[in-house]
């Protein structure tokens, strides 16, 4: 049950971020609906006794209403509730959809409870760390197989590695990796070769050094890949699979035509966290109090934990790696230059690009249109750049913002550099020029 009603959320979500039209929408929902009932051989909601507030007739509401309405409403505060028929079959999905989809990604795609220890909503559903619910979700296949995340989307599977060995790697691995693997031991399904109880950073090491570089998985057949990793680690491919299915957030690397070329990277990648609940609540603060764009900037062995927990307000916690000089909150900056100090604190040299260097980088890009691009150093710096609500809770101090709310701010790009190497350091979000380059790429202009 909870899987069909997770594969539900893909079909919605993916109608959504690919903005196909409202009728195919339509036919994809229902075709699932009818597909549920056809597997299951049991209709996927139960008609329970639970009190609904009268709405249009389905013949009156339009799938472009009901996707709105699905992503407005309250109703997630009873999730668990299923509407009676009492106002037809259409409504009928629709407010079970309504009350479920919202709240969806905070229950584990197994056994249907609450995620323990989770810091904040994100936005894929995930499998929970209760051992019983680990073994079912790998045992039975449930997750989608790491060969087609290489396949479809090779980049991001090569950076979520990046990420997971430079939070493997850091001093603070034992504070800032989480959360820490559990998988499944190929030999004996019934034990986990790797679990947060017994944690043994040593072993999670060797097998993350023996997955093969993303690029030579590319190279040939998968299954041969899979078996020479096999061959090397048995526990190797089962960590890949791990990495890609824990990643909770949606990730898309940006093709040359889409990418902010002021950036002077690359690597640059839609970066979309927020779960639909926390999303509409975002939309409502911005049509009350407006938006704008800033940069966020945290070391990438942070980013293990951030794609998987959320960004979270780490003020006065053990998560806290710089000063809180301006109190407690998200820390951000209209300025790139303040935010690239934030994410080259840690290895290598930080080294600010020259204009000539920026020009040469620009051509290097150009040259590698239409080829893929992987990370060729384990020396990497990041950026992320936020959409953030300018109510009167954001306090601004000169070029160094801090935002208390954690709903308040939203990931909408991630920019990855190499060799400690970054952009142009007088970039600022509030030039009406720089402005309008990140509404044309993302699509949404902020009020």
């Amino acid at each position: 049950m909870p899987y069909m009603v997770t594969k539900m959320l893909e079909i919605v979500v993916t109608c959504l971020l690919i903005q196909i039209s409202h009728l195919q929408c339509e036919h994809y929902f229902l075709m699932f609906w009818f597909l549920s009932i056809h597997v299951t051989s049991r209709p996927l909601f139960s008609p329970q006794r639970v009190a609904v507030s009268a709405v249009k007739s389905p013949a009156h509401i339009t799938t472009k209403q009901l996707i709105e309405l699905l992503f407005s409403s309250q109703a997630f505060i009873h999730c668990k509730s299923a509407p009676t028929l009492q106002h037809g079959f259409l409504v009928h999905v629709m407010k079970y959809a309504e009350q479920r989809i919202p709240t969806l990604n905070e229950y584990c795609v197994v056994c249907d409870e609450r995620h323990v220890f989770q810091y904040a909503s994100m936005l894929k559903p995930a499998v929970c760390s209760r051992e019983l619910c680990v073994f079912s979700f790998y045992t039975l296949g449930v997750m989608a197989g790491a060969a087609e995340e290489v396949s479809n989307g090779a980049e991001v599977v090569d950076l979520l590695v990046a990420m997971c060995r430079a939070a493997l790697e850091s001093s603070r691995k034992s504070i800032i990796f989480e959360p820490y693997p559990s998988v499944v031991d190929p030999y004996n399904p019934k034990s986990l070769a790797f679990s947060p109880k017994k944690k043994s950073y040593d072993r999670l090491q060797k097998a993350l050094d023996s997955i093969m570089t993303i690029r030579e998985m590319t190279q040939g057949p998968y299954s041969s890949i899979k078996k020479q990793m096999d061959t090397i680690d048995p526990l190797a491919h089962p960590l890949l699979q791990w990495i890609t299915s824990s990643n909770r957030s949606h990730i898309v690397k940006l093709p040359l035509n889409r990418q902010l070329k002021f950036m002077h990277t690359p690597h640059q990648f839609l970066l979309t966290s927020s779960p639909p609940a926390k999303e509409a609540r975002f939309r409502v603060a911005r049509k009350l109090h407006g938006s704008t764009f800033a940069f966020h900037g945290s070391h990438i062995e942070n980013w293990h934990s951030i794609l998987r927990n959320g960004l979270v307000n780490a003020s006065c916690t053990k998560l806290q790696l710089h000063g809180a000089a301006y109190g407690k909150g998200i820390y951000l900056s209209p300025v790139s230059s303040v935010s690239y100090g934030y994410s080259g604190m840690g290895r290598g040299q930080h080294h600010v690009t020259t204009k000539q260097e920026l020009a040469h980088l620009s051509k290097e890009i150009i040259l590698f249109q239409g080829q893929s691009r992987f990370l060729q150093s384990r020396n990497l710096n990041c950026i992320a750049l936020c959409e953030v609500i300018t109510s009167k809770d954001l306090q601004k101090h000169g070029d160094t913002w801090v935002c208390p709310i954690s709903d308040h701010v939203c990931t909408r790009f991630f920019f990855v550099y190499e060799n400690g190497q970054v952009g142009d350091a007088d970039i600022n979000t509030q030039d009406i020029r720089i402005e309008q380059e990140i509404i044309r790429v993302i699509g949404t202009k902020p009020i």
